[in-house]
């Protein structure tokens, strides 16, 4: 059966004329909308109103504002702890424990000699 071209052609003539009237409604709503808005004016914020502070509120700002942070920093900071100093006699125990360690030390080492290679030998290799 062959298809009816020309019922196709009308469905989407039809088609088209229902989208231009939403078109025309959609261009008429937003012409609406750009007369309320006033079509001249931007909404960028370079054209907005700045709003300027003057010198003593921005004196009285910044100085509330470092009250805030000393509070802060101070509630924040812990006591310190006093500085622990070594007594003399402390002192004298751990250079004596030092140097009785030292002692040994060296008593071991002397006992250890290295051992001389003869000349000309090679190392046996490590298995």
């Amino acid at each position: 059966m062959p298809r009816n071209v020309g019922a196709d052609r009308d469905l989407l003539a039809m088609a088209l004329a229902g989208y231009k009237s939403q078109l025309e409604k959609i261009n008429a709503a937003i012409a609406e909308i750009q007369a309320r808005l006033g079509k001249g004016s931007s909404t960028s914020p370079s054209s907005a109103q700045k709003h300027r502070m003057n010198a003593a509120a921005r004196k009285r700002i910044a100085a509330a504002q470092r009250k805030r942070w000393a509070a802060v920093r101070k509630a924040k900071a812990e006591p310190a702890k006093p500085k622990r100093k070594l007594s003399a006699a402390g002192r004298k125990a751990i250079i004596a424990a030092t140097k009785k360690r030292w002692a040994v030390v060296r008593k071991a080492a002397k006992k250890i000699k290295p051992v001389a290679k003869a000349a000309g030998q090679k190392a046996a290799p490590h298995k």
